[in-house]
């Protein structure tokens, strides 16, 4: 997907569209969060007692590790319109605004974080992984959740090629570490860096965060079923699901 460079003068995207997410990918409304994000999450959060979630958006993540059990959750978020939201919805957790490189905790707070889908957005993910790795106790786990960095690279897509007749899906640039403004819907533009996944891979070692599990699952039923070009890519991941736990 073409996109153009981020610029520091322009207003926050995210602010401005933060209804744009509530409203599309929340409370229900779409079916990767509600058939695959979230019950992976269930299944990883499980047994958790103190749970950070960076990035928390209007909490659905946060609120559902409260409904788990967990004794003490937190979301955090630079955006304002999101954390009123979260505050708005209860449900158990308790925000604060703040970046994914600034956590305002002591070392040794929780014992899961979790970000989902957000470290694509963040400008220094070495930083915002040692923060995480801060706060988290020996034995913790981190849960990552990433748009697929290999398969959803920007300018990756299904191609049906009427001359070789042949149909693949193309990789865009893969090494290449790319900020751009992507177009989401018509007058949504939203900030993504692209990386590849050895920079997340060795920001987590060098913080001391052992990968643990990997998974790369089909996108779910309910989100083939919304367009007859998304079933022909039903083999091609969108998700990438990495759990480490901190060594030390």
């Amino acid at each position: 997907m073409a996109g153009s460079a981020i610029g520091p003068e322009e207003p926050d995207p995210w602010e401005t569209h933060a209804g744009w997410w509530q409203e599309g990918f929340t409370d229900g409304a779409d079916p990767e969060y509600e058939e695959q994000i979230l019950p992976l999450a269930a299944e990883h959060l499980a047994g958790a007692r103190r749970v950070l979630d960076i990035g928390t958006g209007e909490g659905q993540v946060a609120r559902l590790a409260a409904r788990l059990g967990a004794l003490h959750v937190a979301g955090v978020d630079p955006t304002w319109a999101q954390l009123v939201t979260a505050g708005q919805r209860g449900g158990g957790p308790v925000y604060a605004r703040a970046g994914a490189t600034g956590l305002p905790f002591r070392d040794r707070t929780f014992d899961v974080v979790l970000a989902c889908l957000v470290f694509e957005h963040i400008e220094d993910p070495d930083g915002a992984i040692a923060e995480v790795a801060r706060v988290l106790e020996p034995g913790g786990r981190f849960l990552f959740f990433l748009n697929h960095p290999l398969l959803q690279t920007p300018g990756s897509g299904w191609i049906d090629d009427h001359i070789l007749e042949e149909q693949y899906w193309r990789i865009g640039p893969y090494l290449t570490e790319d900020s751009t403004m992507e177009e989401v819907e018509k007058d949504v533009f939203i900030p993504f860096i692209h990386r590849p996944l050895a920079r997340y891979v060795n920001a987590l070692a060098a913080a001391g965060l052992l990968v643990t599990r990997m998974e790369e699952p089909a996108p779910p039923p309910g989100f083939l079923a919304l367009a007859d070009e998304y079933r022909d890519a039903a083999t091609i991941p969108r998700l990438l699901f990495l759990r480490a736990e901190k060594l030390r």
